[in-house]
């Protein structure tokens, strides 16, 4: 697998299972609905663990447009591969959002209400302040990309060969999944927690274009907010680490 394929996928899974969490707590009918936020903020985490577990032998799991810019910015990630990893992850996360358009696709026939149908695709603040909204996803994406800098992979000591990396698989995956769960449930209120330019961006694109019944507008004038504030966030972490790393 290519690291470009591995990307699409990996966001592919983040997106349909991130999704699909929203989709089977709010849509009628399904046996999840009123589930609650445990749930989504678990549901979040554990699709991050699916698709950076898939993803990382090939392309390193960014999953993620801030990260792949919060890398470059800390000198870990070439700035010219940056534009096809965001381009790619994009391109997941929209077909990950028409999976998830398929899957649900009675559940989203039986529900009337336009908002929850759009939370499925992507976030909206609970209280639309421009500054607050903004300062809420740089910050949750600041502290996401500080301990995605200060992770070490995880090493099985031996006595032949010494001190062998695990690599970032399915062991590495699970502090950021556990680290996506942590921001869900206490900093994740305020605006959904997008925290990943893609996965709002992508799946917003697909809700304006795919053809759900009641499904009302797409938000566009939220929608520069989990695209611009989480680049932020991940380039103010990485000028943190590059100052005291």
């Amino acid at each position: 697998m290519t690291p470009i394929e591995a990307e699409v996928l990996g966001t592919f899974l983040l997106v349909l299972l991130g999704g699909g969490v929203c989709a089977n707590t709010t849509l009628n009918h399904s046996y999840a609905k009123d589930a609650g936020w445990v749930v989504v903020t678990w549901g979040w985490g554990l699709a991050v663990f699916a698709g950076v577990t898939v993803s990382a032998p090939y392309s390193g799991a960014h999953l993620n447009p801030a990260v792949s810019v919060g890398l470059a910015a800390a000198g870990k990630f070439p700035w010219g591969d940056v534009s096809t990893y965001v381009v790619s992850q994009i391109a997941g996360a929209m077909l990950g959002a028409t999976a998830l358009w398929l899957f649900f696709y009675d559940h989203y026939k039986a529900t009337d209400n336009a908002a929850v149908k759009l939370a499925t695709f992507c976030t909206a603040p609970a209280i639309a302040r421009t500054p607050v909204n903004f300062f809420s996803e740089m910050t949750g994406t600041f502290i996401l990309m500080l301990a995605v800098l200060s992770f070490q992979d995880p090493v099985i000591q031996t006595k032949e060969l010494g001190d062998l990396p695990v690599g970032p698989g399915s062991l590495g995956a699970l502090p950021i999944a556990l680290l996506v769960v942590a921001i869900g449930m206490c900093l994740g209120g305020t605006t959904g927690y997008a925290i990943n330019p893609a996965r709002d961006l992508g799946p917003r694109i697909m809700h304006s274009i795919l053809p759900i019944a009641g499904k009302g507008g797409s938000n566009w004038s939220y929608a520069w907010i989990p695209a611009l504030a989480p680049i932020a966030g991940a380039c103010i972490a990485a000028a943190l680490a590059r100052t005291f790393g």
